[in-house]
């Protein structure tokens, strides 16, 4: 198996893709979830309702792990550990980089702007990872 460089695993995180986030569960096994996410400075970004079980483990439990998968035929995979950072709706930089995941995953503004007004009323946290150990598989 080979491994990327930190280039390639930028490169990688930057696509639209989606990741596989696991937070740990009181008393049982990991609860797993798809969101979207930002990767930017070497930092993830993903903003979740405060409604969902995710963030609710990640309020008594910061530890986090993502994994981010090429998808056929892409067989390239990141894996990542660390702790996530939270901040409330009420914090101005997860209003801006809410709508900064959200266009990244839609392929016009217009489409982006439809799909916000749908989820406008949702109260939203922003996730913030900084990773602290990065596994990166490329079978290609």
């Amino acid at each position: 198996m080979k491994g990327m460089s930190q280039d390639e695993i930028d490169a990688f995180l930057k696509a639209p893709r989606h990741a596989i986030v696991g937070t740990n569960v009181v008393d049982g096994p990991p609860h797993l979830s798809p969101v979207w996410y930002l990767y930017e400075n070497g930092r993830f970004h993903i903003s979740v309702p405060t409604k969902t079980v995710k963030y609710r483990h990640l309020q008594r439990d910061p530890r986090i792990s993502l994994c981010i998968d090429g998808g056929y035929p892409d067989y390239r995979t990141v894996m990542v550990s660390g702790k996530a950072q939270l901040l409330p709706q009420t914090d101005p930089l997860q209003a801006e980089m809410r709508w900064r995941i959200i266009r990244q995953y839609h392929e016009t503004e217009a489409a982006a702007r439809r799909y916000a007004e749908q989820v406008r009323d949702q109260v939203a946290a922003l996730i913030i990872v900084t990773p602290e150990n990065i596994l990166s598989q490329d079978f290609n």
